[in-house]
C-alpha cells in the first residue's frame, strides 16, 4: 500500500501539500491538487481512515443497537436511519441486542470502544446498565422506540392516543367484551399500550376483565399460547387487540388452529402495520407507526447532539395511523370454544 510519502515524491510536492488536499484543510493550488490527485489515482493510495478520525476526534460513524433485526417493524426503522446517516455523511455500525441487557451493554461497550462519534439504541426491558454506561462517558445517544431515560433525547410513536383510536374503532362495531395480548415484558412500549387499553375501555364504558389481559409475551408461540388460553375461557371475548406485529401473527395462528374466522367468530385489531398485512385473508386492521419517519428524525436528532452536546434533551412523540381494513365486525352470539 503507497504512502502519503509516496505520493509527495510521485507528484513533486511536499507531504504537507498532500494532506491538506486529502483532508480538505487547506487551500492548494489547482496544478497542484491535480498533480497529486493523479498520483493517487495511478498508485491507488488509500488514506487511514483510523488515523485521521484519531486526529480530528471524530469518526463520522454512528452505532445502531436494536433488538429483533428481524421483526420487519425494526427493519423498516434501520433502513430509515441508514439513508438519513448516508445523508448526513456517517457510516453505520448495526448490531442485534437480542433484547438481553447484558448483550446490551456488551454492544454500546463495543461501539464506545470502537469510537463511534453516538449510538441510537432501542432500549431492552432492562436497560439501566446500558443506559447508565452511555451517560458516564457521555456518549451522544438518541433513544428510540422506547422512552427510557429522560437524560437522552428520545422518539417513538404516541401510544396513548394511538391505542385509543384502536378501541375505539372495536367498539364502534359493539363489541363489549374485549381482548389484549400485549408484547414483550418490561418494555416502555409493553406497559404504555397496557395502560391506554385499560383507559381507552373505561372511556369506552367498558370493563377491563383481567383474564382477557395477557401481559407478557415475548414471542409468536408465547402470544399463539396466550390467544388459545382466552379463547378457551367459558366466556371469552368477542374481539381481541394485539400489541405488535409479533403478537398479531400468534393471535391469527391460535385463531386459526381453533377453527375460528375473522370477523364472523372473533374481531382482530392491533398495533404495527406491515407490509404484508394487506395479504391476510381478511385484511387485518392495524395501526401503521411511522416507521420511516422515527428512523430519520432519530439520525437527525443524534446528528445534532453529536453537534451540539449542551443542549437540553428532547422527547419527541409521532402520530401512528389507524388503518381501518376488514377483521372488525359486529360480534355473534357463537359461543367460541
Amino acid at each position: 500500500m503507497p504512502t502519503m510519502a509516496e505520493v509527495a515524491r510521485r507528484a513533486g510536492v511536499s507531504v504537507s501539500t498532500v494532506s491538506h488536499v486529502v483532508n480538505n484543510t487547506r487551500f492548494v493550488s489547482l496544478e497542484k491538487a491535480r498533480l497529486i490527485n493523479d498520483a493517487i489515482a495511478t498508485m491507488g493510495y488509500q488514506p487511514n481512515e483510523l488515523a485521521r478520525s484519531l486526529k480530528a476526534s471524530t469518526t463520522n460513524s454512528v452505532g445502531l443497537a436494536i433488538s429483533a433485526i428481524s421483526n420487519p417493524y425494526f427493519t423498516d426503522i434501520i433502513c430509515a436511519v441508514e439513508a438519513e446517516c448516508a445523508r448526513l455523511g456517517l457510516m453505520v455500525f448495526l448490531s442485534d441486542t437480542q433484547e438481553d441487557p447484558d448483550r446490551e451493554l456488551q454492544v454500546v461497550r463495543a461501539f464506545h470502544q470502537r469510537r463511534v462519534d453516538g449510538v441510537i439504541l432501542a432500549p431492552s426491558g432492562s436497560p439501566q446498565r446500558a443506559i447508565d454506561y452511555l451517560a458516564d462517558k457521555k456518549m451522544p445517544c438518541v433513544l428510540i422506540d422506547r422512552f427510557a431515560d429522560q437524560r437522552f433525547d428520545q422518539i417513538g410513536v404516541e401510544n396513548e392516543t394511538s391505542m385509543r383510536a384502536l378501541i375505539d374503532h372495536v367498539a364502534s362495531f359493539g363489541h363489549k367484551r374485549i381482548g389484549y395480548i400485549a408484547g414483550q415484558p418490561g418494555l416502555t412500549t409493553t406497559r404504555e399500550r397496557i395502560e391506554a387499553f385499560q383507559a381507552s375501555l373505561a372511556a369506552n364504558g367498558l370493563e377491563c376483565v383481567p383474564r382477557y389481559l395477557s401481559a407478557e409475551n415475548v414471542d409468536t408461540a408465547a402470544a399463539t399460547a396466550s390467544t388459545h388460553a382466552i379463547l378457551s375461557l367459558p366466556s371469552p371475548p368477542t374481539a381481541l387487540v394485539t400489541g405488535n406485529n409479533m403478537t398479531t401473527i400468534g393471535a391469527v395462528r391460535a385463531i386459526r388452529e381453533k377453527g375460528l374466522s375473522i370477523p364472523g367468530d372473533l374481531s382482530l385489531a392491533g398495533f404495527d402495520d406491515f407490509e404484508w398485512a394487506d395479504c391476510f385473508e381478511p385484511r387485518l386492521t392495524l395501526v401503521a407507526q411511522p416507521c420511516t419517519e422515527i428512523g430519520r428524525q432519530a439520525a437527525a436528532l443524534l446528528s445534532a447532539r453529536i453537534a451540539a452536546t449542551g443542549s437540553e434533551p428532547r422527547s419527541v412523540r409521532l402520530q401512528a395511523t389507524l388503518r381501518a381494513r376488514a377483521s372488525c365486525g359486529r360480534p355473534t352470539h357463537t359461543r367460541l370454544t
